[in-house]
């Protein structure tokens, strides 16, 4: 063969090999490419930044169930645990819309910690992202969830409550009529009626203000509130009846005690503590009614020497209707409502209250409220209101 030929044989030849060579490293990158897309898959553009910022718990999953994205939310509520879904329930919701193609919704309750029996009522929604990803939004649903198993109560606790005083007042004023000519009875079943027209009164007054005090707007036009007043008004309401039951009632306030709020509704909360103490005392007692600043904050303490809390009562103290001793309450006209008005009070006010009890020993709710000297007054007070503020 001439030598141009072996040339033009040796050149072609080697192009051949290097597109060959050429072909095999593309091939090769390109599956290193998707190899590394298993192995670190990412999301499509935008969707991190979706997540980041999203209030629900965001997470997005890879074919192969590995969590690839997930947000913050998600994170606070231990959905994500390795790299994987924590809970079997989000697994099945994925592996529905993998297979069906169309969003799924379901609610899952998932325990708040790795301790304990608390749940969390979550409401997740799945649906496909892409052709690859499947993505999972949840959102919690437990304070809905409470508030929905509160109002029930209440209303069956209401039904209850309001079911007593009602059938008492049918059957007085039927047994009134047989009754006519003998002035004795008809003297004791119209005491008897009265009685349980104002317990129904008190309990009717007391579902007004606990659903006024749990409206958006309780504190609408909040003003500078004097505590010495409150404290003195709630005392003086309180005078009568523990004299009658043989109470010894002792006041101690200091002064310029002064909080941002409805002083009409504070009064009322302090006087359902010191009434509480009044009845629950025994006679030849005290109770004890103190006022006091704690660092920024002003202090309203109630102390009796009465029966006492069980420890396994006290987180209940201040639900609607409950009462730790049923009879004696009946007995002494409460109405079960006055601890959760003092509560729905003092939280929309901007503070707590705390009890300490020792059965037999006594008790001290203690209502604790921002100083008004330590906090931004409101706009809708008034120039004048304002200059009083120390």
């Amino acid at each position: 063969m001439e030598s141009h030929w072996l040339v033009l044989v040796s050149l072609a030849l080697g192009l051949a090999i290097g597109a060959g060579l050429m072909y095999l490293f593309h091939y090769a990158a390109q599956r290193g490419r998707q190899v590394a897309d298993v192995v670190a898959p990412t999301v499509p553009d935008g969707v991190s930044q979706v997540l980041d910022v999203l209030e629900s718990a965001g997470i997005v999953i890879d074919p192969s169930g590995n969590v690839v994205k997930a947000s913050p939310g998600a994170l606070a509520l231990g959905l994500v645990w390795d790299g994987r879904l924590a809970h079997p329930e989000f697994d099945e919701l994925a592996t529905r819309v993998r297979e069906t193609g169309a969003p799924a919704v379901a609610d899952v309750d998932v325990s708040k910690g790795r301790f304990g029996d608390a749940v969390r009522n979550l409401q997740v929604r799945g649906a496909r992202l892409g052709t690859r990803y499947i993505v999972l939004l949840a959102e919690d649903h437990t304070e809905a969830v409470r508030l929905d198993e509160v109002r029930r109560d209440f209303i069956a606790n209401i039904s209850h409550e309001l079911k007593t005083p009602i059938g008492a007042v049918s059957l007085l004023a039927e047994a009134l009529e047989p009754a006519s000519d003998d002035p004795v009875q008809v003297r004791k079943f119209a005491a008897r009626l009265s009685a349980e027209a104002q317990r129904l009164s008190k309990i009717t007054a007391e579902i007004i203000d606990l659903s006024r005090l749990q409206s958006a707007d309780a504190l609408h036009q909040p003003t500078l509130v004097d505590l010495e007043r409150v404290v003195a008004a709630a005392v003086d309401r309180n005078r009568v009846a523990a004299d009658a039951t043989g109470v010894t009632l002792v006041a101690k306030s200091a002064k310029d005690a002064y909080v941002y709020g409805d002083e009409a509704l504070l009064v009322v909360a302090v006087h359902n503590l010191i009434s509480n103490a009044i009845h629950y005392s025994p006679a030849g007692s005290r109770v004890g009614v103190g006022l006091r600043h704690a660092d920024d904050a002003v202090e309203v303490s109630v102390t009796d020497q009465g029966v006492g809390i069980p420890e396994e009562d006290r987180e209940r103290v201040f639900e609607r209707f409950f009462r730790v001793d049923e009879a004696r309450s009946r007995h002494t006209g409460g109405t079960g409502l006055g601890l959760a008005i003092v509560k729905h009070t003092v939280q929309n006010h901007g503070g707590d209250v705390r009890v300490w009890s020792q059965v037999d020993h006594g008790s001290t709710f203690t209502i604790r409220l921002p100083e008004a000297s330590k906090v931004t007054p409101v706009p809708e007070l008034s120039g004048d209101i304002r200059k009083e503020t120390r």
